[in-house]
C-alpha cells in the first residue's frame, strides 16, 4: 500500500492565524486539490494528520469542524480527488497529550489503523517544524513546502535530516511521480 501524510492547514488550504473555523475560513491553497488527485490516481491513500487546537480552546466545536471536513472533502471530490482519512488532535498544548505534533502519537495511530508495523519512508507533508519532528521520528521521509508557514519554517533552520523542500504540494507530488 502507497500511503502519504498531509497536514492541513499550510499545505492543503491557506492557514490563519486566528484558527480556521467555519468553512467559510477554509480555501485550498491553488494546485492542492488536484495534486491530492494525482496521488489517488497514482495509487496513494492520502491521510490527513492535524492539530486542531481551536477545539480545546472552544474557538470551535466537533459539529464545525465536520462542517469544515465536509467542505474539504466536497472541494474534493469535484477535481476527482479523495482524502481516505482526516486523523486530529483536538487538545492544546497545557493538555500534555501524545497526539499532538510535535510527538508522534497522531502518526502512529494512522501506522496502527492501516495496518503498518512502521511508517518506513512514507512522505508525510507539512508546513511547519512540528510536521515534520514526528515524521522523522519514525522513519517517515518528512517533505516541508513553503506554503503556509513554510518559508519561514525554512528560514528558522533546524529541519531534521534528510527533509526534502518544496514549493508546494503539487512540487511534492510531481517529484512522487
Amino acid at each position: 500500500m502507497k500511503l502519504i501524510i498531509l497536514d492541513r492547514d499550510g499545505v492543503i488550504n491557506f492557514d490563519s492565524e486566528q484558527f480556521i473555523k467555519k468553512p467559510e475560513e477554509w480555501k485550498p491553497i491553488p494546485g492542492s486539490l488536484e495534486a491530492i488527485a494525482r496521488l489517488n490516481q497514482a495509487g496513494y491513500r492520502v491521510v490527513v494528520a492535524t492539530n486542531q487546537s481551536g477545539i480545546g480552546r472552544g474557538l470551535l466545536d466537533m459539529t464545525m469542524l465536520n462542517a469544515i471536513h465536509g467542505k474539504m472533502h466536497k472541494a474534493c471530490a469535484l477535481v476527482g480527488a479523495r482524502i481516505d482519512a482526516v486523523f486530529f488532535c483536538p487538545h492544546t498544548n497545557d493538555n500534555d497529550c501524545d497526539c499532538r505534533k510535535p510527538k508522534s502519537g497522531m502518526l502512529e495511530e494512522i501506522a496502527e489503523r492501516y495496518g503498518l508495523s512502521n511508517l518506513d519512508k512514507v512522505p508525510v507533508v507539512g508546513d511547519s517544524l512540528r510536521d515534520l519532528q514526528p515524521a522523522a521520528a519514525l522513519g517517515a521521509q518528512p517533505y516541508l513546502v513553503l506554503t503556509g508557514k513554510g518559508a519561514k519554517t525554512q528560514v528558522e533552520g533546524g529541519l531534521p535530516e534528510g527533509t526534502l523542500v518544496f514549493s508546494d504540494l503539487a512540487a511534492v507530488v510531481a517529484e512522487l511521480m
